[in-house]
């Protein structure tokens, strides 16, 4: 079993910027990828960010040149840097770890970006 700690939600004004962390603990063995989603109210969850255990990442077109995904040296970490954030940036931002065959995610942080 993998739990997932997700830190770093909060409010913000536009063109502001936030950083998620995500620590992944428990019976770890092989972890394939890490990634960030994203749910706003009312639509589906989207993928934001997401990076592989050999460093190849991929963004949401809407994110690109905004948003920066990164793994911490223990690479059971996973952040999520954001600049330039807009209002529709807002949402409830979930980590996901993908581990020997199964996707874990995390509780969901809300990120709020308001003047």
């Amino acid at each position: 079993q993998v739990q997932l700690a997700e830190s770093g939600g909060g409010l913000v004004q536009p063109g502001g910027s936030l950083r998620l962390s995500c620590a992944a603990s428990g019976s770890i063995i092989s972890i394939s990828a890490m990634g960030w989603y994203r749910q706003a109210q009312g639509k589906q969850r989207e993928l934001v960010a997401r990076i592989t255990s050999g460093g190849s990442t991929n963004y949401a077109d809407s994110v690109k040149g905004r948003f920066t995904i990164s793994r911490g040296n223990a690479k059971n970490t996973v952040y999520l840097q954001m600049n330039s954030l807009k209002p529709e940036d807002t949402a409830v931002y979930y980590c996901m770890v993908a581990h020997w065959g199964n996707d874990y995610w995390g509780q969901g942080t809300q990120v709020t970006v308001s003047s």
